[in-house]
């Protein structure tokens, strides 16, 4: 499937294709065309962003780092991440029936890799993680009353955290800069 790095050659696809009906058109217009087609105002604009794509090719850049923790019991995992912390669960894979499950669950921009494979990670790994709104979050978390865990809120020097323990012993610490 094509995209908008492709628009040169559509453009000319575009042209060659008119021309066999006998509608000439110029090849800038074609350009504008298939700009009209990418839902870019005009042909300078999708240059622009094509150019700024090639250039991110050219440079190192990095995203958020996932981290990958261990769980043990899908049902467990589940009624943690899912129900009790509100995370939505992004894709499940298990490479065949009764095989280990590896998904992804995020809420916000937030993402997390539960795996059961042995080999993903070790139980009681920590991330961390900056947020906006820890205390409706932690005032979120408390009315669920979820028997297994209680936690509070703390000033830390960077900020204030709440962390949270899964049932396999990982836990997240969420933070926001005060």
């Amino acid at each position: 499937m094509r995209d908008f790095r492709d628009a040169k050659l559509m453009a000319r696809t575009l042209k060659a294709e008119l021309a066999k009906s006998k509608l000439d058109v110029s090849y800038s217009l074609a350009l504008e065309l298939v700009a009209k087609q990418l839902g870019v105002d005009q042909w300078n604009i999708l240059a622009a962003r094509i150019e700024a794509d090639e250039q991110q090719d050219t440079e190192a850049a990095f995203q958020p780092p996932i981290p990958i923790f261990r769980i043990f019991d899908v049902d467990k995992a589940m009624e943690f991440y899912r129900d009790y912390l509100g995370f939505s669960v992004d894709f499940e894979h298990r490479f065949g029936e009764n095989f280990p499950l590896y998904c992804q669950v995020s809420r916000g921009d937030c993402i997390l890799h539960l795996s059961e494979h042995a080999g993903d990670a070790s139980p009681g790994a920590k991330a961390f993680t900056w947020m906006r709104g820890v205390k409706v979050f932690h005032a979120e978390l408390t009315a669920k009353d979820y028997r297994y865990l209680k936690p509070g809120l703390e000033e830390a020097p960077w900020g204030l955290q709440m962390t949270v323990t899964d049932p396999f012993s990982n836990r997240i610490a969420f933070c926001e800069k005060v």
